[in-house]
This record gives structure tokens, sequence and C-alpha cells, in this order.
């Protein structure tokens, strides 16, 4: 077979039904395999919206995302999206075409060492030098970006690799001797961990996107409600315990529920399970969770103590270790606990000041009401972010998609599309702002030719609103390159001239039967403009780099 034949009975061999991509010259051998494969090509508008996209489906489904690019400026536009995988341990593959193997390192047309640019954001990359490596390094490929702690796995492939010929022969299983997951937890380790839980008064599970990457939310919430232990959650671990469990302590860190970061304040023993304590999380490190014993659960042995303390690490997946305590369940007593923290939740709720105008809080409230938390929210990055993780009630994992440690703007819409590829069952709605929503606002041709019915609801205060509100709160209200008032296109026409529906919304008793329309439409995407108020910020809020106990309350 050709290279480019073998690339594609490889990606059949790993069950892909869909790639999300942009074709070039390095890459045409290739396209033109997969032209009547029977694997779906969604074609992106901009290779960043293809990593995205692929993200957005591996989030969404639990499986790889695949996008492709061609080399040079196609390979380099892919950089944001892989490094938002990376950051968030998303598993992708991202396939790049390169010049000829003997053009390497000519400065050829469109030649970039992109495994180079790409290694500090990949958990492992490829260069092939011949057509006989495709079929292992695709099996080895898929494999890294699936196991132990996942991630993005990028294969650069010469067009002269895609043309040449080699039998086709696909290994079976893979062995890598310096790549050994772990999956249990040590049992001593276990113990230990069991006889500290046992001993504690205060103690707080914290839920990172381990416990969704390990499908592991049914098992924390057996152990939550065996143990009795509240749950607070990291960004990326919402939808892993449900919003409105009574244990639930919400989101914690710099825009963290006032009773969450209380909870962690005080808590005597801190149980962590996949989550990295990265800086958003933890404010000040020297004083976070200043009287905690902490117990540390991840699969990534380099994700332990880099940036807490930690007591008692466990490395392995979240999944296994939690059925390894649920099989010794600890006797615990934490009824005064609960209602210590019950106390804070009734003084401390997430509120809002009421107004004649409409509040993007109570749009993303609305927008709860109408799905009862069985929609998939995407976001982009920002203002919108912070009130879809605080006002919508998460029910179900893999329902909140969202760039955590990247925090990439651009990143929520073609995200989505990706989501709603993977789950044609799912109401699928991208909560944007709207500044980030023209980082990638191309991808509403692909939406509107593949017929993709994402419904993108805008919430316009005419700001770039999370860097306006620093500004506010921190840099005397100079509004310094914020303000887009006067600077923003029509988004009902814009919408309707890529083929979109779109709606515009101002007032709070238009609010709920406009989305309900824009909600029951499928054939295609939908666009909803919100008009919010312009000044509006998210409370409650930890300046950057202080302590969890110095937080900024009041109504916004």
């Amino acid at each position: 077979m050709t290279g480019a034949k073998i690339i594609v009975e490889c990606l059949k061999k790993e069950k892909v039904e869909v790639i999300f991509g942009y074709p070039g010259g390095a890459v045409l051998p290739l396209c033109d395999a997969l032209y009547d494969s029977g694997i779906r090509f969604i074609l992106t508008r901009h290779e960043q919206g293809a990593a995205h996209a692929a993200d957005g489906y591996a989030r969404a489904s639990g499986r790889i995302g695949v996008c492709l690019a061609t080399s040079g400026p196609g390979a380099t536009n892919l950089v944001t999206g892989i490094a938002t995988a990376y950051m968030d341990s998303i598993p992708i593959v991202a396939i790049t075409g390169q010049v000829a193997t003997h053009l390497i390192g000519n400065d050829a047309f469109q030649e970039v060492d992109i495994t180079g640019i790409t290694r500090p954001i990949t958990k492992h990359n490829y260069l092939l030098k011949s057509t006989a490596e495709i079929a292992r390094t695709f099996k080895e490929a898929f494999y890294i970006a699936k196991t132990g702690k996942p991630g993005p796995v990028l294969i650069d492939i010469p067009v002269d690799v895609q043309k040449g010929e080699s039998d086709f022969d696909y290994p079976d299983r893979v062995d890598i001797r310096s790549y050994k997951p772990v999956y249990n937890g040590h049992p001593v380790q276990i113990e230990r961990a069991l006889a500290m839980i046992e001993g504690s008064k205060k103690p707080v599970i914290l839920a990172g996107g381990g416990v969704i990457s390990a499908n592991a939310s049914e098992e924390l919430r057996t152990f939550a409600e065996k143990t009795k232990i509240p749950v607070a959650l990291t960004l990326m671990g919402l939808g892993s315990f449900p919003t409105e469990h009574p244990l639930h302590l919400g989101m914690v860190g710099m825009h963290g529920t006032m009773y969450g970061n209380n909870a962690i304040m005080e808590t005597d023993l801190l149980i962590a399970i996949g989550c990295r304590f990265d800086d958003r999380v933890t404010g000040k490190i020297s004083e976070f969770a200043p009287h905690a014993k902490i117990i540390h659960i991840d699969i990534d042995p380099a994700s332990i103590g880099k940036n807490v303390s930690v007591d008692i690490p466990i490395v392995g997946d979240v999944k296994n270790v939690l059925r390894q305590f649920i099989e010794n369940i600890p006797k615990t007593n934490t009824k005064e606990w609960i209602e210590k923290i019950t106390a804070w939740k009734e003084k401390y709720p997430l509120t809002y000041k009421n107004a004649d105008g409409l509040k993007p809080q109570f749009v993303v409230e609305t927008i709860s009401e109408i799905t009862k938390g069985e929609a998939i929210i995407a976001t982009e990055v920002g203002q919108n972010q912070m009130w879809a993780a605080h006002y919508y009630k998460f029910k179900h994992p893999r329902s909140f998609i969202s760039s955590g440690g990247l925090g990439t703007m651009g990143f929520g819409f073609p995200a989505a599309i990706g989501a709603q590829v993977a789950r044609k069952d799912k109401i699928v709605i991208d909560i944007a702002g709207d500044g980030s929503i023209q980082m990638n606002i191309q991808e509403l041709s692909t939406a509107v030719s593949e017929k993709i019915p994402v419904k993108v609801v805008i919430l316009n205060n005419c700001h770039l609103g999370m860097v306006r509100q620093w500004q506010e709160l921190f840099y005397s209200k100079r509004y310094a390159f914020t303000c887009l008032k006067g600077k923003q296109p029509d988004f009902v026409k814009l919408a309707e001239a890529y083929g979109a529906k779109g709606y515009r919304v101002s007032k709070k008793e238009e609010l709920k039967k406009t989305l309900m329309k824009a909600f029951e439409y499928n054939d295609g995407p939908v666009f909803v403009e919100c008009i919010v108020e312009p000044e509006e910020n998210v409370f409650p809020m930890v300046p950057a780099g202080a302590s969890l106990k110095e937080m900024i309350g009041g109504l916004a």
C-alpha cells in the first residue's frame, strides 16, 4: 500500500470516525486517500479551529480527537490548539504534512520544524522518515495519547513518505519500555490514606479534571456519599459531581464560592483527586489549606508534589484508586463539619443584584433552567467562562468544555462544534463573550456547511470583560484597549451572512422565549446575542497572588 492508504487503514483500526482539518500541498496524498475512505472529514476554516474541534470532540466523547494540517503555516496554526489540549490533558492526535525528506533542513517552501516547535506542548511527537514506520507509529501515538495522563501526540509525515509503498502490518499491542503507567494505588499508601481519613474531623475532597478523564465520577460520588465528605471542584472538574448534591462545595480558587474557599482554608485533610494545584486554585501557595494534611491521587507522578507539598502521594488511575478506597470505607463523623458548611452556604450564596437590565448571570441561569442541566456547555475564556461555571447546574461529566490551563480565547465555538459532532444526542451551547467569539468566528461557515446545530449565546457587554474588570479593580478604571463599544459587528447580521440563524435579546422578559426558539432549531447553528450590562463583574474574586482568605465579595 501507499503510505497514505496505510494511514487511512491505521485510522480505521483505531475506530476514527471523523477528522477535523484543512488540506494543503504536503498532505495531498493523504487527503486523496481519505476522499472515499468512509471517514468523515470536516473542513474547518482555520487549522486552529480544527485543533479545538478535535479537542472538544475528545472532551465530550472520551475518545481521541484527530486533526489534520499541511506543513509550514498549516502546522503552526495548530500550535495554540495543541497547547490547549496539553495543558488540560486532552487526548488528541495531530497529523501534519511535511516537505519531502530530502528537503528537510533546507528551508524549503512551507517547511517548519513542527516537531521541535511542539515538543514542549505534546505528550510525544514523531517525524517519520520511511513508509514502513507508519503503522507502528500510529499504534503508539494513539496508545500514548489515551493512556496514563492523556495528552496530545503529533505525527509529522513528509509527503514522499505518504507516496511511498510498504506492506501494511498493524501491531496488536504496544510495548514501550520507558512508558509504563501505573494504574493501581500502592496498598500501603491506600492503607495509610484510609487511616488518615478516619482520623479527620474536617475533610474535603478536591476533584479535578483527572476524575473526568478516568471516567471516575460514579466512584467519586459513591465515595463521597459513603464517607459524608464534601466535594470541592476545580474548573476542569466541573460536572464530575452534581451541582445540586448536598455535599457539593462548588468551584474553588480565584473565582470559587466563598463557602468552598472557606472549607479549603479550614479543612484538616484535603483529598486531592486528579488535580494539579494550579495557581488559580491555590492562590498564595504558602497560605493554601494551612491546617490540612494532604492526600494526592494522580496517575502522573510528576504532578504530585509539584506545586503543593503532599503527605500521602498515591500514584494510580483515580477510578481504580477510588474503587480501592470504596472496598474499605473508613469510619468518619463529619456531622458538625457539614453543619458548618451548610451555614456558610446559607450566609454566602452565589448571587447577584436583581436589576431591570439583562444580567449575564440571569442568562446562564435561564439556559440551565431550560436545559435542566442536560446540555453540554462550552465556553470561551473570561467572564463568560466564570458565569457559566457559577450559574449552570451541571449533572453529568463531560458536560463542561472549557480551556482551563491555557485560557484560550476563541476555544469555545470550535470546541462546541467538535462536541456536537461527538454527541448528536445532546444540545451543545457555547456561552461566549463578544470579544472571544470573534477569534474563531470563521468556523460559523464550518457549522453551516456541515449543518452542525451548535447554539452560541453571546454575552455582549461591549468590553473585553475580564480584563476590564481587573482594570476597574486594580488600575483605577483606566480601561486601556478593552472597550469595544462602537467597534462591534452586528452579530445577528453576521450570523445571517454566513447562513445561520441570528437573534438578539436586550430585555429579561424576552430571554426565555428566544432561547427556547433557538434551542429548538436543529438545521444548523444559531447565534443569540444577549445585550448585558456593560460593567458587570464576576464575584467572588481572589486578587492574583493573594490567599484564598482574601476574597473580594459583594454583589456584581
